[in-house]
């Protein structure tokens, strides 16, 4: 494209100079994926769950995030600002530059017809003592995995590190598909700050340790790493965004939440994946079993659905587009 540039004299030239000189030297602002749809700061150190409150289960439990009210975001409210500019080729998918508060993105571009489907695998301390103790047979729903696989449906999984350590062969499994990417879910799903659906907290001193850590327990397994991340219960404040600063990672919620965590029936769990869904969505789901035994139920309904509205999977990264 021919762009004019119309004559100015030379004096403002100069001060236009300098002016830029001066923004170059300043240090970045966080960025988000190309053209993603939501990056929002956070304001105060207030929980952003932007979530009804829900009846806390037992210590270490997740319990199950409700959608938003019409109008709202993940942030309690606050309004999005533009999109930032594309993530330079051949970076890692959610790569942003250390040292920047990291973006925060609920969807991609309200365009074309992908959708990102994304799976978080849960596992705290209680948990695993349910698995050692017989109480719970599973957290590792392979029902979902063996349909997405025989589908050929692209995801993305939000891995905590503990259910990696006690699922290394469902994990190696996940990382051989092309289809499927691999992101960071803490290590052990504490809550980033008060009041988080229950969860217990993590120290704020330990909060960048345990996520570099994932990455690295992750990393092990190979196939498509991002540096995508999500908190669990989508709890973050002002200090969890800035002790995730020196990594480098693009924070991601998303649009549409399920709500399949404890849920008693298939049907709430496609409705609620399906009334809000739009081009650029990312849905909120769960591959944790016991935790959310309704999912591989839902799951075929929630692909015809989204087949009917001509809406397709896609990894996260395409999703959002850097993929």
């Amino acid at each position: 494209m021919h762009v004019k540039i119309p004559r100015v004299p030379l004096v403002a030239t100069l001060v236009a100079v300098v002016a830029a000189a001066a923004l170059l030297a300043a240090p970045a602002p966080g960025r988000a994926p190309a053209a993603a749809g939501i990056v929002r700061a956070t304001a105060t150190d207030q929980p952003e769950t932007g979530r009804a409150p829900q009846t806390p289960t037992a210590p270490g439990q997740t319990t199950p995030p409700t959608v938003p009210p019409p109008g709202s975001t993940a942030s309690g409210g606050q309004e999005p600002t533009a999109a930032a500019p594309a993530a330079p080729s051949g970076t890692v998918p959610g790569a942003t530059p250390p040292g920047t508060r990291p973006p925060v993105v609920d969807h991609g571009p309200r365009t074309g017809n992908k959708v990102a489907l994304t799976f978080d695998a849960d596992m705290t301390d209680a948990m695993r003592y349910q698995l050692r103790s017989g109480a719970v047979r599973s957290y590792a729903n392979l029902k979902i995995i063996e349909l997405l696989e025989r589908e050929r449906v692209p995801a993305t999984f939000f891995l905590t590190g503990k259910w990696v350590e006690q699922y290394p062969d469902v994990t190696r499994r996940l990382a051989g598909n092309p289809r499927f990417e691999l992101a960071n879910h803490t290590y052990g799903h504490l809550a980033f700050t008060p009041d988080c659906y229950g969860l217990p907290r993590i120290a704020e001193r330990e909060m960048t340790a345990d996520v570099a850590r994932t990455f690295d327990v992750v990393a092990a397994y190979g196939g498509r790493q991002t540096r995508y991340f999500r908190f669990p219960g989508l709890c973050h404040d002002r200090k969890a965004l800035t002790a995730l600063a020196p990594l480098g990672v693009t924070v991601v919620d998303g649009d549409v939440v399920s709500g399949d965590p404890f849920a008693k029936s298939w049907r709430p769990v496609v409705r609620a994946s399906l009334e809000g869904v739009r081009p650029g969505s990312v849905i909120v789901l769960h591959v944790t079993e016991a935790n959310a035994p309704m999912t591989d139920e839902a799951l075929p309904h929630i692909l015809a659905g989204l087949a009917e509205r001509g809406l397709e999977p896609a990894p996260l990264s395409e999703v959002l587009g850097v993929g």
